[in-house]
């Protein structure tokens, strides 16, 4: 029993031979859960200055809307340039972001036109940083086939420090205030800066000749485009984006005028979605392949979205925080999933391109969820606008799921090529081991 116990426990981990990825998610480790107090610190500020769930909409708008508008010109630039020195640009910006905010909450001179534009100012900084950081993962990892893990150890560190952020934050902003909380998530940068400065990666090959940026860009369109199953991904991506990941906007606004609770109320829910999409990732970590994952996309979201519906009507504090932990486990596994199968498939040389049409997909359309989900939650309650975005998650899975087998059938030669499956592999697959991914040329 314990042969077999370490070996899985190998098997769960296995990413972790490699040195740069290490120290990669150690920084990032400490540094996401910095980040995490501070978005709930973030939301409880804006609510408490203002008393507005359409501010909260707006806030989360402005923060995530430059995703939408430059993650397309950014994947070029990632595509381009050296991403980990990219990546020390982003992270020592976002430091400034946070201490400035610190400051001015510390010294009571903050308003809420200065948190829109710092919001602002920290949407345009991620819209370079998340295709940057998704693509660079690949260069610390040698070996392909632990790619998936990799991806799969990145969600459950970011949803490790998502249950540990949002607890951490209920008790500073109870005891603290909101200020201490983006002074420790400007200090926590320190720790993922001096990761990314001690990675040591291999020069990576730049695109060949000198093509102009809005060239590069509709190439990367054009790749992604006409990969069917790719595109389903990002379609199901953005309708989920859309539709259910506002119900965390409207989380302040549910704890107080639905379950009448405070900080730590708001803080123990949130981090009952964070528990749930870590068991999440642990469960994808322990996956050896990603043959299966395309089922897997559409159940999870259907998951997810019964677990927003179910915390929808919910009146009791113990049974919000399960519906929340089905939620954050169908919201994660859905995310992951998608992130590794466009991640194994496609070419090295476009990877920060799609990767920053996958960043689109799924933060560029939260803003205008968040900013929608906060206008009607303002004229037909929050339970309804939650349920009305769970009801439209749903509906995108089984549309999903009712194509699958199509793009099973899209899959077989790919897979074959790559050697993820057998020559001798019939085209149509079980449904135990249906996969996605592009079309062979």
């Amino acid at each position: 029993m314990k042969f077999r116990d370490s070996n899985h426990l190998k098997l769960l981990v296995r990413a972790f031979q490699y040195r740069n990825y290490r120290l990669f998610f150690a920084g990032q480790s400490i540094s996401l859960i910095g980040t995490w107090t501070q978005q709930v610190a973030m939301s409880w500020l804006v609510y408490r200055l203002t008393g507005s769930a359409f501010l909260l909409g707006v806030v989360a708008f402005c923060n995530q809307i430059p995703t939408f508008f430059l993650a397309p010109f950014s994947g070029v630039v990632a595509d381009r340039l050296n991403r980990q020195r990219l990546l020390l640009w982003t992270q020592t910006l976002s430091m400034l972001q946070a201490l400035t905010l610190s400051a001015l909450v510390l010294t009571d001179t903050v308003r809420p036109w200065q948190i829109i534009a710092l919001s602002i100012f920290i949407g345009i900084v991620n819209a370079f940083d998340i295709p940057a950081r998704q693509s660079f993962v690949v260069e610390m990892v040698d070996k392909k086939e632990d790619l998936g893990n990799a991806i799969a150890l990145n969600s459950a560190m970011f949803n490790g420090a998502r249950f540990i952020g949002p607890s951490v934050a209920g008790i500073l902003i109870s005891t603290l205030g909101e200020g201490i909380c983006f002074l420790l998530n400007g200090i926590s940068y320190v720790a993922v800066l001096k990761a990314l400065a001690a990675i040591k990666v291999r020069p990576r090959e730049g695109p060949e000749g000198k093509a102009r940026v809005w060239q590069e860009l509709c190439e990367g369109v054009a790749y992604a485009y006409h990969f069917k199953p790719i595109m389903a991904i990002l379609s199901l991506l953005a309708v989920f984006s859309l539709a259910g990941s506002p119900y965390v906007v409207l989380m302040p606004v549910y704890v107080k005028d639905v379950l009448h609770g405070g900080a730590q109320t708001f803080g123990f829910l949130m981090s009952a979605a964070g528990i749930g999409a870590l068991t999440s990732t642990m469960y994808l970590a322990s996956r050896k392949s990603v043959l299966g994952l395309g089922m897997v996309i559409p159940i999870a979201a259907a998951g997810c979205g019964f677990g927003i519906a179910a915390f929808a009507l919910s009146r009791n504090f113990t049974l919000s925080l399960v519906f929340l932990f089905m939620a954050g486990f169908g919201m994660m596994t859905q995310i992951a999933s998608s992130n590794t199968i466009v991640q194994t498939i496609v070419d090295e040389d476009k990877r920060g391109r799609v990767m920053s049409l996958y960043a689109m997909s799924l933060m560029g359309m939260m803003p205008f969820g968040s900013l929608l989900a906060g206008t009607m939650a303002g004229k037909i309650g929050v339970q309804n606008t939650l349920l009305l975005g769970a009801a439209f998650c749903i509906i995108g899975a089984l549309v999903f799921a009712g194509r699958l087998r199509h793009l099973r059938a899209l899959v077989h030669p790919i897979y074959v090529r790559m050697g993820i499956i057998s020559e001798t592999a019939p085209a149509i697959l079980t449904v135990g081991k249906a996969e996605i991914g592009p079309k062979a040329e």
